[in-house]
């Protein structure tokens, strides 16, 4: 089980030193996070001139009221940093992850990676699709995961425990249109599963991250 936090920073002129003035304090929570278990990823996201819209947090574990308890610990949440919250039940599939960037790594200069929220339709023929392409795409998913193309999976599900309903994604690709180029091909896309994507440029930021389901770390 795992919670997918998606929040949008104000686009008001004091949004970013708004951000700025808390950031320090949500780098010790989210690193806390991670050390704990708690927290699988969280990155900034980038819009194509740089700027900085909001954050992706994907939470780890099924502890009642873990959704919740994070939001009311994180400065972003209720110091006016993120103006609007999306929180959306998930499960990451177990893949051979690579490590994520760990506690003594340098921070990175820029954007390395790229951030898709991709929604299923909402027809009455989308379950099937999505199962009927889910091999194929899981089989691209597992070579993916293994060479660092895919840096974190994440089916979005419309309950916790329920069906899987759209996917969060993080890749190591440097730009959209690389992005773009690899999700192109695979079977989510070409067989019409996704149908809403959302695109944004991030970093990873050195945290002390637990491994990943499938890792084998």
């Amino acid at each position: 089980m795992a919670w997918i936090v998606l929040g949008f920073d104000g686009t008001d002129a004091e949004a970013a030193a708004r951000r700025q003035a808390a950031r320090e304090r949500h780098l010790a929570v989210i690193a806390a996070m991670a050390a704990d278990g708690r927290l699988s990823l969280g990155v900034p996201l980038f819009e194509p001139d740089g700027q900085v819209a909001g954050s992706l947090m994907v939470l780890s574990g099924d502890e009642p009221g873990a959704l919740d308890a994070y939001l009311a610990e994180e400065p972003f949440a209720h110091q006016g940093v993120w103006t609007r919250v999306d929180s959306m039940p998930g499960r990451i599939p177990p893949l051979p992850y690579r490590p994520l960037p760990g506690p003594s790594g340098p921070p990175p200069a820029g954007r390395t990676h790229t951030v898709i929220v991709a929604m299923d339709g909402s027809d009455e023929g989308a379950p099937a699709r999505r199962q009927a392409a889910r091999p194929a795409h899981m089989a691209r998913m597992q070579p993916a995961a293994a060479e660092g193309v895919l840096t974190l999976g994440c089916a979005v599900l419309d309950a916790p425990g329920g069906q899987m309903i759209g996917s969060v994604v993080v890749t190591a690709h440097a730009t959209d249109a690389a992005a773009r180029a690899f999700w192109e091909q695979d079977p989510y896309v070409q067989q019409d599963v996704w149908r809403d994507l959302r695109i944004w440029g991030t970093r990873i930021a050195p945290l002390p991250y637990r491994s990943l389901p499938g890792s084998g770390a």
